[in-house]
């Protein structure tokens, strides 16, 4: 019987977000990434609004969620997470551990470009890392799908035949932020109904009367038969989904199939693609139909298990099939779908002629004339009327040879940075490294702090910036806005990238290869990098290379909006730690960095503010100075963002102070493990309560009112504490 069901305009993303709240998983480990950041911004909207009781635990990286997720798998409870491109990347050598263990979860992929270079658009690089993995996939071309799909992917992961993870895939951008007409059903107890209770775990990590050992260590000949019953599994799969699609079918009145066509009962030419290309060709399809080209379209809603059968039973009668890829295997003149559907034909006909086309990479737009260009291409080929490669890409162009790279400034010479008085009227001599020409936000304090700390260093410098606003913005292709070599690198790996780089330098100084000179390397962060990259920047820290790690803290996750980063204030509204009725916001303290970093023994560490540009300055060249004698060193500022923290531009380095005189960010060195405070807003007479700086910026503001009065007293308790810390730190000889 078909369940009641309401119509609603949205977008893939929040129809994913909608059918986990109604499955009402027990947790998701999540880390935000474009384009799916946005499930998780829902599902903890949905959360503060008392909608849902999912735990959505933010971790520190995408191989942290994954982490999370099969940790939470063990528990016994259901497990549900988002990512994309890179963050699929990072988690990809978690994957094969949650299915050969055999522990059930559902995966939404919003596909898009990996990088590099960076790419935030969609296409199919990152799904095609996958299909080897041992998850079942399945494929949703438009947001009813990734709903329905969502929904279905429980009930095929759980059977007890099965036990296995699910990934659902949709196009980002395209699927996942394109609202469409959506049908859902008006009742979750139906969604739960469907889905069943959550099963009785056949193992679970969590029964001491029961211990099991879970991925013990397997040698030959037991690995083998560990794979041999993964792969029954999959085979089971094969048999369990069109069963479950069937049963969904009966109460929503949608009907699936393994894979699915269009006009393709006589074809004699044909167009094979995935996800929400298909609907476009479908037009196309139409349009030749109406001149009598016998056309068709085909794809499949199930790329692992692969659906054979019902594929050669779709393509029996074509002559003539394009095979678009939204990725390369490179060197195998092909995507990987076309080296599928030349395999599943093989066994099935041998005359029918592939050829493969690549499309739509880095989010490339597919328009219906794209379609209605390639079947015309095919059909002419056909007929014999013209010869066509076997391989292409479309919408590609071979540029131009004689391009010469424009230099858009003069590069900054060492003499011109060197032997400037340390006063602010002196300091306006120093060149700058960045230029003006960004794309910031008004306001943005990045920029601000930026050229203050290279105001004090001295030299040649080159520049590696962790992915951020403070790269994207000035770095868009072909123009740049800096005067001195930059390097990007993703954050999970900037400090191990710059590593590599200095001692390069240094090896190839030592054998004569390169000129000696003198240059100074900098680590950019910021806007979260300091999350994920904070393995890497304490083992560049261990190492003690020569170079600086400079942190503009912005106290949120800016890569994708503004979620929440462990550096946000206790209480702040994010878009992952939202307030409502069920939340206030972040419930944990601000991530002490400076602490942590001066916990791996590096000569120098401190924290800096704009407020105080000549102590930042000062701090900055001292910060040169020991890094060339001796090794890395830290130095951290807090950096405005008006447009998330919710204040006037105008206003932003008023509120940085209220910041060091409250003692959220306390201004001091620490030399050679000796702290110094550099700034003593109590000896001044200028400390203020942290509740005057939280009513400044609308992200806390919310804190000011009556009934979150504990949550201020406890977040002027953790300021005071480490307040008090530093104090006795600066007055002890050994701390």
């Amino acid at each position: 019987m078909i369940k009641p069901q309401e119509t609603i305009f949205e977008s893939g993303n929040e129809m994913a977000a909608l059918a986990a709240s109604q499955i009402n998983y027990h947790i998701m480990g999540y880390y935000p990434i474009t384009p799916s950041t946005q499930i998780a911004e829902e599902l903890d909207q949905m959360r503060a609004d008392g909608q849902h009781d999912i735990l959505l635990i933010a971790a520190d990286g995408e191989h942290g969620a994954a982490g999370i997720c099969y940790g939470a798998s063990l528990g016994g409870g259901r497990v549900f997470n988002a990512t994309s491109a890179n963050g699929l990347m990072y988690a990809l050598e978690q994957l094969p551990v949650q299915s050969g263990t055999r522990f059930p979860m559902v995966l939404n992929l919003v596909t898009r470009s990996i990088s590099g270079p960076l790419d935030i658009k969609g296409d199919h690089s990152d799904l095609m890392f996958t299909l080897n993995t041992g998850w079942i996939i399945l494929l949703a071309k438009d947001p009813q799908r990734v709903y329905d799909m969502n929904i279905m992917a429980v009930k095929i992961g759980e059977h007890p035949e099965v036990n296995l993870p699910v990934i659902v895939a949709y196009d980002g951008f395209f699927t996942s932020h394109q609202k469409r007409v959506v049908s859902y059903f008006k009742n979750k107890e139906d969604v739960q109904e469907f889905v069943g209770k959550t099963p009785p775990p056949r193992i679970v990590a969590t029964d001491p009367e029961n211990p099991v050992t879970i991925g013990p260590y397997m040698n030959e000949p037991d690995l083998i038969n560990n794979k041999y019953q993964l792969s029954k599994a999959m085979d089971k799969a094969y048999e369990v989904i069109p069963k479950v699609f069937d049963e969904f079918y009966e109460i929503s009145g949608r009907k699936y199939t393994l894979a699915e066509g269009y006009k393709m009962e006589d074809a004699q030419v044909a167009i094979f693609a995935l996800n929400s290309t298909y609907d476009t060709i479908c037009e196309a399809v139409d349009i030749l139909r109406q001149k009598g080209l016998k056309v068709g379209v085909a794809t499949t809603n199930v790329l692992r298990p692969w659906p054979k059968k019902e594929i050669q039973e779709m393509l029996k009668n074509v002559k003539y099939l394009a095979v678009l890829d939204r990725q390369e295997s490179y060197g195998a003149k092909g995507g990987n779908m076309t080296i599928e559907i030349k395999a599943t034909l093989q066994e099935l006909r041998t005359d029918i002629k592939v050829i493969s086309r690549i499309y739509g990479l880095g989010g490339k737009d597919f328009i219906l004339e794209d379609a209605l260009s390639i079947f015309e291409d095919l059909y002419s080929a056909y007929e014999g009327k013209k010869k066509i490669p076997d391989f292409d890409y479309i919408g590609a162009y071979p540029g131009d040879e004689n391009y010469k790279p424009k230099k858009y400034m003069e590069p900054i010479k060492a003499e011109w940075t060197k032997n400037i008085a340390l006063n602010t009227r002196d300091l306006t001599a120093m060149p700058k490294r960045i230029v003006p020409g960004h794309g910031a936000c008004p306001g943005c304090g990045i920029f601000p702090n930026l050229n203050l700390l290279l105001k004090g260093i001295e030299g040649d410098v080159v520049l590696l910036f962790h992915t951020g606003c403070g790269m994207v913005v000035t770095t868009a292709y072909p123009q740049t806005a800096f005067r001195t070599t930059y390097v990007h690198n993703l954050f999970q790996n900037g400090a191990a990238t710059l590593s590599g780089l200095v001692e390069m330098y240094n090896q190839r100084r030592k054998r004569g290869e390169i000129p000696d000179r003198d240059l100074t390397f900098i680590l950019v962060t910021g806007d979260g990098g300091n999350d994920i990259g904070m393995g890497p920047t304490i083992g560049a820290a261990l190492r003690n290379h020569k170079m600086i790690i400079f942190e503009y803290d912005n106290g949120g996750y800016m890569n994708t909006g503004y979620q929440l980063s462990y550096t946000t204030p206790y209480g702040a509204s994010t878009s992952t730690s939202h307030v409502g009725k069920a939340q206030f916001g972040k419930s944990t303290f601000h991530k002490d960095t400076p602490q942590i970093m001066a916990a791996t023994n590096i000569p120098y560490v401190a924290t800096v503010a704009e407020s105080d540009p000549i102590d930042f300055v000062k701090k900055a060249r001292k910060a040169q100075k020991i890094m060339k004698e001796e090794g890395l060193v830290y130095i951290k500022a807090l950096s405005a963002c008006p447009l998330n923290w919710g204040d006037e531009p105008s206003k932003e380095r008023r509120v940085i102070q209220a910041a060091v005189d409250c003692c959220f960010h306390p201004l001091y060195e620490i030399d050679h493990g000796k702290t110094t405070i550099t700034y003593d807003p109590e000896k001044k007479g200028k400390k203020i309560p942290v509740v005057e700086w939280l009513s400044m910026m609308g992200r806390t503001k919310h804190l000011t009112r009556p009934e979150y009065k504990h949550i201020v007293e406890e977040f002027q308790a953790e300021v005071d504490r480490r307040w008090e810390r530093l104090k006795a730190k600066h007055e002890h000889p050994l701390l």
